[in-house]
């Protein structure tokens, strides 16, 4: 298959953004719509270490038959408790060879790779769980929701916490009316990545397959600090504090708001690096009505900025940005609500002192890996499905878009277009280098 470089992307079509090209690999296998539950599923995993040893251990109750990781030092660590999987350097060819043996694959790798390994699984008609954020481009995380829709697979991004009571709780009360109609929120996590900046002359540690780990990024020699997890600090490969954090925290306010696509975006921060993620970034997004809920603005801070109402706000008389270090906070026409993974505050507290909440309605999670092996295995669904969290993916990386150019983004969704900026409708998607594809 053709490697989609930038300049045809820039000349697609609305029509076929909406009706991505999905041939190219065979089927030779496609995985079975249903299996029972006390079958197995066969599963491949892209990556065996850190995140991606967390998603093996949550998949562990299947049978893991074949991973892939292009550093022999990894692998030997990640794959220790599957002794019994084929290993191999190279997800492409793993899936290839695995193609008539797996039903799954699990993809926990840099960002720069989750697309090009998910598409050609789901090309292969296998389901999929990749870790957060979906893609490294918006063009990218759109490919994998249309793939994902077209081939009826079942997928799901690795936003863990979306699995725990307590966003589910604040759901319920947004959607409630607890807190009225809202029409603000402000986001904001301490993570912060920078200081990215390449070296040469140092050669790859024995057992690291540095071509291999570059994948579509561009070619460069070796460089130090990149690799196992500073590549966050690098555009090459991730997308600073708002692409790692963005899915995680943005997550709570899509989901309890409905929302999709932003009509406008903006950021500030430092000034740009054409290598490293910023030191700090804050991201503006505007929001349609949707329904009858009104439209909405939502404020994003990280790498320890705060909105100066998380100064001005206090909850048992401590200011709110330091009982809450990270937080979600929605403001409605009948009051306020402030939350992150593990708890949650309606506020002013004294109005809802005695408040009684809604009757849950959304049942406890049984487990975001074991959300995603039961719809498998039962045709069922899972919440953070590609259409969900691709979604949700786009505008975390249209922020940092807005970001690197400066500029106020108009984004139509529909077209995949950024209506005033040809220079940031560059960034939507990016030439692979030769040798890959999505």
């Amino acid at each position: 298959m053709c490697a989609l470089s930038r300049r045809q992307f820039l000349s697609t079509s609305a029509a076929a953004a909406s009706a991505l090209t999905l041939g190219a690999y065979a089927n030779p296998a496609a995985a079975q719509a249903s299996k029972s539950p006390n079958e197995r599923l066969r599963i491949a995993g892209v990556g065996t270490t850190n995140r991606a040893a967390e998603d093996l251990n949550g998949l562990a109750s299947q049978e893991i038959v074949a991973l892939a990781d292009v550093d022999d030092n990894n692998m030997a660590k990640g794959a220790a408790r599957y002794p019994e999987a084929r290993k191999y350097r190279d997800f492409r060819v793993m899936l290839e060879k695995e193609a008539g043996s797996i039903d799954a694959v699990m993809v926990g790798t840099p960002d720069h790779t989750h697309a090009p390994a998910a598409a050609m699984a789901l090309r292969l008609g296998k389901h999929v769980y990749c870790e957060k954020p979906l893609t490294h481009t918006v063009f990218e995380a759109r490919t994998l929701a249309n793939l994902a829709k077209e081939k009826k697979l079942i997928t799901q991004m690795g936003t863990q916490i979306h699995a725990g009571d307590n966003y589910r709780r604040v759901v319920e009360l947004i959607k409630s009316g607890a807190i009225g109609k809202v029409t603000e929120c402000h986001v904001w996590v301490p993570a912060a990545y920078s200081g990215g900046k390449f070296t040469t002359g140092t050669p790859a540690p024995a057992g690291l397959d540095w071509d291999l780990w570059l994948g579509p990024a561009p070619e460069r020699p070796y460089s130090e600090g990149v690799h196992p997890f500073q590549w966050r600090k690098f555009w090459d490969y991730g997308t600073g504090a708002l692409g790692d954090f963005g899915c995680h925290y943005i997550d709570l306010v899509q989901w309890a708001l409905d929302l999709r696509a932003p009509t406008a975006v903006s950021a500030e921060g430092p000034p740009v690096d054409s290598v490293s993620t910023p030191a700090w970034c804050i991201a503006h997004y505007e929001y349609p009505a949707r329904g009858d809920q009104p439209p909405l603005k939502l404020h994003w801070y990280d790498s320890g900025k705060q909105p100066e109402l998380a100064q001005t706000l206090k909850i048992g008389g401590k200011p709110l940005g330091e009982v809450y270090k990270g937080a979600q906070f929605f403001i409605g026409s009948e009051g306020m609500l402030v939350s992150n993974y593990t708890r949650h505050n309606l506020l002013p507290q004294d109005k809802f002192t005695g408040f009684k909440p809604p009757e849950p309605t959304i049942p406890k999670s049984i487990g975001h890996h074991a959300e995603w092996v039961d719809a498998i295995k039962s045709g069922g669904k899972t919440l953070c499905n590609f259409d969900y969290s691709g979604a949700l993916t786009e505008a975390v990386l249209l922020g940092t878009i807005a970001y690197r150019t400066g500029q106020r983004l108009e984004w139509d969704s529909a077209s995949l277009k950024i209506k005033n900026s040809p220079q940031a409708q560059q960034l939507v998607h990016k030439e692979y280098r030769k040798g890959w594809t999505l």
